[in-house]
């Protein structure tokens, strides 16, 4: 203990804190210090100092690492059991509340990851965890929404945060997520939102509905967005169980195809607005044809006839593009009564879907075969393999039903996080 508090009072003299505490009260260090501040941490740990002393807000060193977006130590204290169902004097607020608050991503999933391992998840439950609120009931959801923080939204729904929560006297009484992101005009946040369910036909307490939230504070793109008239967004298919199980490399194929075909949406909504979106530079072009070129070798779809086939479903073995996999999972509402989503069925074999998988490539084995074009020979192979056990009929009613859903252009989109690299002061407002 002594040896801790020689190299940390004199550096950061703060009386009445403990020096675990003390060694937090830096917003932020050069990067070269980093290092030497994980040592003198496991330093003050392994001298038998709590990883959960507190300081006169009850706040208590995990909080404040993650406050400041320190991952080392945030892993480091978790790895000591700190425990991260404290909450501190000033909110009501826990490690997860202030992770999400500041948009530090990685220390929000160091804590996440945590609690599917500690007893949090037997004692509390995981999901009850994610959905913890503070005094003014406000989840981490409200929070990460209220700041503008998409990255963080993105994971906490993932993760199981209900994404139509009513907050308590957090920002206005009875807002959602949608709300708040309304008020903090964060195009990316109410994208995320709405392509989870967020309903844009809630009501706050004083009867407001998002979109006139955002059209009060000038917020154009984002009301467009928000107008009930507009077109409505596909939305993630959470619900079915093959979705929660999915691969990261099919997940990210869906999720692309998802932000396309929204993106797609937003184009018509926004074309009669001042905000337009981006337009994709002469480079990117050059890197869509370049991906055009490499997957000419694959299998077409045989629902759209556009985009290579990406994605198989198990255990048949038929395979589809991201987009149209994507709208066959999207295409049916919730049963009303028991609000559960039906599962599909692969359309060309009517059987279930047990998972997602991306699909094998396979090179054709004589591509320059006479009187067939490379596109025409692709096109005939893949409907000789999708529909030989008799699924045409159900192939022609999925192709029908789908329509435009399945039209989502060509390439793939990443999910642009716009969260800003610059570290906030640690305050808290309401």
């Amino acid at each position: 203990m002594d040896v801790s508090r020689s190299l940390l009072l004199p550096r950061l003299p703060r009386r009445g804190s403990p020096p675990l505490l003390q060694f937090f009260s830096s917003a932020s260090e050069p990067t070269h210090l980093l290092l030497l501040f994980l040592q003198v941490l496991s330093m003050i740990l392994d001298h038998g100092v709590p990883p959960d002393v507190v300081n006169r807000h009850k706040q208590t060193p995990l909080m404040l690492a993650a406050m400041h977006g320190k991952i080392d130590c945030v892993i480091r204290l978790l790895q000591a059991d700190a425990n991260i169902l404290m909450f501190d004097s000033v909110h009501g607020r826990s490690c997860l509340h202030h992770a999400a608050y500041f948009g530090h991503v990685d220390c929000l999933q160091a804590i996440l990851s945590a609690a599917q391992t500690t007893p949090v998840a037997d004692s509390w439950g995981f999901a009850r965890f994610v959905n913890v609120r503070d005094d003014h009931g406000a989840t981490p959801l409200h929070l990460a929404a209220r700041q503008g923080r998409p990255g963080c939204v993105q994971m906490l729904l993932e993760k199981g945060a209900i994404v139509s929560a009513l907050t308590g006297s957090y920002g206005f009484p009875g807002s959602t997520s949608l709300h708040l992101a309304a008020r903090s005009g964060n195009l990316d946040c109410i994208r995320k939102l709405l392509a989870w369910g967020a309903d844009r036909l809630q009501r706050d307490s004083a009867g407001r509905i998002p979109y006139a939230v955002a059209l009060k504070r000038n917020y154009e793109a984002c009301a467009a967005l928000l107008n009930p008239s507009s077109a409505e967004p596909m939305v993630w298919p959470s619900p079915l169980k093959f979705i929660s199980e999915l691969d990261p490399e099919a997940k990210a194929l869906l999720e692309a195809a998802l932000m396309e075909a929204n993106r797609e949406r937003e184009k018509k909504i926004l074309k009669g607005t001042k905000y337009s979106l981006p337009s994709p530079s002469h480079c990117d072009a050059d890197v869509v044809d370049d991906a055009s070129s490499e997957v000419s070798d694959a299998e077409l779809c045989c629902i759209c006839f556009d985009q290579a086939c990406t994605i198989e479903v198990q255990d048949c073995g038929h395979q589809m593009c991201a987009p149209c996999t994507l709208a066959l999972c999207c295409h049916s509402k919730p049963n009303p009564t028991t609000q559960t989503l039906p599962s599909p069925a692969c359309p060309f074999c009517r059987g279930s879907i047990s998972r997602l998988l991306v699909a094998r490539t396979s090179t054709p084995s004589d591509p320059e075969k006479a009187g067939y074009s490379p596109q025409l020979s692709r096109r005939r192979s893949r409907r000789s393999h999708n529909l030989s056990d008799g699924g045409s009929s159900s192939f022609k009613g999925l192709s029908s039903a789908m329509g435009s859903l399945s039209k989502i252009g060509r390439g793939s989109s990443r999910m642009v996080d716009s969260d800003s690299g610059s570290l906030d002061k640690p305050e808290h407002d309401l």
